[in-house]
């Protein structure tokens, strides 16, 4: 279905924003950390036109065949994938930001509960697009930080600052190296003459809103409360401390300590061309947030472990939030397609599920 026949009229505007791939960091970001996350080729594009009331009619024609309708100033949380955009323009607009009604088809190739960021790659595309047809003025940084609220306040998913930063600052081709206590970031160009990136989803879908995800960071925060610090990335000159906690806190916060001095490494091998020591970061990281963190599930270590066996393969982990998602694998140059066809075959013929090839696309 085309804007035309859904709304009448062309649109006004496009907006557009890519998914994002974290190479390793995971769990941090809310943790005041470091992240290294990337962009996938996969996006979510907005089509949109200004209407002359109130209402917004918004519609994904890949999830339903009319319009979902709400009037600004009036937004609720329902549950529904909506809620991403009835969040935006009611952060917008708490921020004294003045909108007008409008129409928007969504379409996007980030699958969704992939661990890629489907949720901020529709909140900075239509924050961006809301952006230029209203003439509002915010820079990038502050909008990833729009997006965070959105998901915090609104949808109930306290996330990080990660996804939306990523999303609203990266490039293609590069890793975007965050320390998401300053908000600081660099740019890193991946050696793509020196490694091949593969992005497998497993097939199993994952939801930040509630469940593990909240549970994760609310363990981070008693881990606090226990030590007498504001945020974990405290413990980075002294983390000998985090033995000092109870279970589960012990082992959450040791992952946060140990997966911060792995993005450090990370970044130093990935601006080295070092993929031996990055692939061996990967694993370590996977099993950190496997064992520590024990934000994983059987079919994604399966699929980690298929990763690993291949000769082909410098290391893979579950990337995003977990309880499901993705993974990401960092091969050898040139054997990018050959190990996804080779991992996922043997994935299939292991589980019960069908996994699904992202990166190379």
């Amino acid at each position: 279905m085309t804007f035309e026949q859904a709304f009448g009229e062309s649109p006004s505007h496009h907006a557009i924003a890519s998914g994002r791939v974290n190479l390793i960091g995971e769990h941090t970001d809310y943790n005041g950390g470091y992240v290294l996350p990337t962009l996938i080729p996969q996006t979510t594009r907005i089509a949109l036109r200004a209407r002359n009331d109130r209402e917004v009619h918004w519609l994904s024609p890949a999830l339903e065949a009319k319009p979902y309708v709400y009037r600004l100033g009036e937004e609720t949380a329902r549950d529904h994938w909506a809620d991403y955009a009835a969040g935006v323009t009611k952060i917008l607009a708490g921020e004294g930001f003045d909108l007008r009604g409008f129409d928007a088809l969504v379409e996007s190739e980030v699958p969704i509960g992939s661990g890629l960021s489907s949720s901020a790659a529709l909140e900075v595309a239509l924050m961006k697009g809301l952006r230029e047809m209203n003439g509002l003025r915010f820079d990038d940084v502050r909008l990833a930080r729009l997006c965070q609220r959105v998901e915090n306040e609104f949808v109930g998913a306290r996330v990080g600052i990660m996804d939306p930063m990523a999303i609203a600052l990266g490039n293609f081709g590069e890793a975007l190296f965050i320390d998401t206590r300053s908000l600081d970031y660099r740019k890193i160009r991946l050696p793509l003459d020196r490694m091949d990136l593969v992005v497998i989803h497993s097939g199993v879908s994952h939801r930040n809103v509630g469940g593990g995800y909240n549970q994760r960071r609310a363990e981070c925060e008693a881990a606090c409360r226990e030590l007498g610090i504001s945020s974990l990335r405290e413990l980075e000159e002294d983390p000998g401390r985090v033995e000092s906690l109870p279970e589960p806190l012990r082992r959450r916060a040791r992952h946060v300590v140990t997966e911060n001095a792995r993005v450090l490494a990370a970044v130093s091998a990935l601006t080295a061309g070092d993929c031996q020591t990055l692939g061996t970061l990967f694993h370590r990281s996977h099993v950190s947030l496997r064992d520590d963190y024990e934000v994983s599930v059987p079919e994604v270590d399966a699929l980690v472990e298929v990763a690993m066996a291949d000769r082909q393969v410098f290391g893979a982990r579950i990337t995003g939030g977990g309880f499901g998602g993705s993974v990401v694998i960092l091969a050898h140059p040139g054997a990018g397609h050959d190990v996804a066809q080779r991992v996922t075959r043997t994935y299939r013929e292991r589980t019960a599920q069908e996994p699904h090839i992202l990166l190379p696309s």
